[in-house]
């Protein structure tokens, strides 16, 4: 058989045009735009040799679609480069030389050293590079410009981005805009598209698309006429950024400057009552001063004092946000800094109310009154756990109280039932006729043939 080799009307897909991956359409697909950089592919292909035609692989044999990302080097370049030029239905084959797929050693024993390969392929469906970490397609990104180099900012890193943002292909934000990663809710930027910031490169443009949770949410954005419940749409390009510090590139003493500066902006955002872009302030206190080694005791203490203010500011935070779980983590964490910390001990004591656990809530509540007796807060907080164990106690009895006396009534129904299904089997006809004795009658018997019982050899005493 001769090698196979393309027709006339081939495209060849290679960017220096060099003949070496060339595609002929064999069904067109959809009218539109094809897969793009980064997006997730789902095709059917089957892999034959251009010399003899002889398979080497198929999707279809197996009965499974097959799915990569393009261009990220998960297969043959030349399949990253001929994916990228078909459209969704479109069946191609496209005519590969060696370079362009496994090259001058092959894939042996299947695949000789420098084959040319011919793949039938037909793709399927794309969608865009899902950046969420749940990978749950919430953040989409199509990459229309790639960027320069190989970092991408930080968690605190400062961008400068041009953004223009679309809902339902209306347009609502049109800027530039500069803003540390981590806090972009303060300038109207959403939680989504700061995550999808944290993949980017410089000079990267891309667009990128929000699930409601990861834009808006359920309050929409009145003032730019964004609806509640909105999936969003922005073009994105990041024209700056300067990373922030990792915490092991910093030694102690800037840790405890940098913890200082998070909790001056964290101190801001909870007087703005931005509760959650308070606590993630905080939370970089915790990640960067949890280990004090090679510090001097004067550092330590300093160092103590401003994670200890992490920790209690955090399970203020937390109550203000009604998650009473993390708020007394944290203030037992603190507890276990200080046992002796009032403010600790305190909302340790709120959180504890309100996870319904009134006698450890008590606990707290004494003990910041024995060191603290003036403290009103404190006093209110433990009259309302007393009444709460009053409460709770009342209702056991209640509850209790009125499962005995079912037990009680169920009790007595059955030994009645008992009671008259045996006077109903000694009316029995085959038993015998017991009489209408009473109780002074000492149930004498009368008239018993004990065979009819099928009881021998008992002797049978009238009194």
């Amino acid at each position: 058989m001769a090698p196979y080799v393309p027709g006339a009307d081939a495209i060849d897909c290679t960017p220096d045009k060099d003949g070496g991956v060339m595609k002929e359409i064999l069904k067109a697909g959809e009218d539109g735009e094809g897969p793009y950089q980064s997006s997730k592919v789902f095709v059917h292909y089957v892999g034959t040799l251009a010399e003899d035609g002889s398979l080497f692989d198929s999707s279809r044999d197996r009965g499974e679609k097959f799915e990569f990302t393009l261009g990220k080097g998960e297969v043959i370049k030349a399949w990253d480069m001929g994916v990228a030029t078909m459209k969704k239905g479109e069946l191609a084959r496209l005519t590969c030389k060696h370079e362009y797929a496994y090259g001058e050693r092959g894939s042996p024993p299947k695949i000789p050293p420098e084959s040319t390969l011919v793949f039938e392929v037909e793709l399927f469906e794309w969608r865009g590079e899902d950046l969420s970490a749940k990978k749950d397609g919430g953040i989409l990104r199509r990459i229309i410009t790639q960027g320069e180099g190989y970092q991408t900012p930080n968690e605190g890193a400062k961008v400068e981005v041009k953004i223009i943002g679309r809902v339902n292909g209306v347009e609502f934000d049109n800027r530039e805009v500069a803003f540390p990663i981590g806090e972009g809710t303060e300038n109207n930027i959403p939680e989504g598209l700061e995550r999808a910031l944290e993949r980017f490169k410089t000079k990267e443009k891309s667009l990128i698309k929000l699930q409601p949770k990861y834009g808006f949410g359920s309050a929409g954005l009145p003032e730019k006429n964004v609806p509640p419940g909105a999936e969003l749409e922005y073009e994105v390009e990041l024209t700056h950024f300067t990373k922030s510090k990792e915490a092991w590139e910093m030694n102690q003493e800037e840790k405890i400057e940098h913890a200082r500066i998070y909790k001056e902006r964290g101190t801001h955002y909870f007087k703005k009552e931005k509760y959650r872009l308070a606590v993630k302030q905080y939370k970089k206190i915790i990640d960067l001063l949890q280990y004090d080694s090679g510090l001097d005791e004067e550092k330590k203490k300093e160092s103590f004092q401003v994670l200890l203010a992490g920790h209690l500011n955090l399970a203020q935070c937390y109550l203000n946000l009604k998650d009473n779980i993390h708020a007394k983590e944290n203030a037992q964490k603190a507890l276990e800094m200080d046992e002796k910390n009032v403010k600790a001990l305190f909302r340790n004591g709120q959180a504890l109310v309100h996870l319904d656990e009134p006698v450890e809530a008590q606990e707290n509540f004494q003990k910041c009154l024995s060191l603290d007796p003036n403290n009103k807060a404190a006093a209110n907080q433990l009259k309302i756990c007393q009444a709460k164990i009053k409460e709770n106690k009342d209702q056991e009895k209640k509850i209790y109280g009125g499962m005995f006396d079912k037990f009680a009534q169920s009790d007595a129904k059955r030994e009645m039932n008992e009671k008259n299904r045996y006077k109903d089997a000694m009316k029995d006809e085959n038993i015998g006729d017991w009489g209408n004795a009473d109780a002074d009658s000492d149930n004498k018997i009368q008239g018993l043939d004990t065979k009819s019982l099928g009881i021998e050899g008992v002797e049978m005493v009238n009194s």
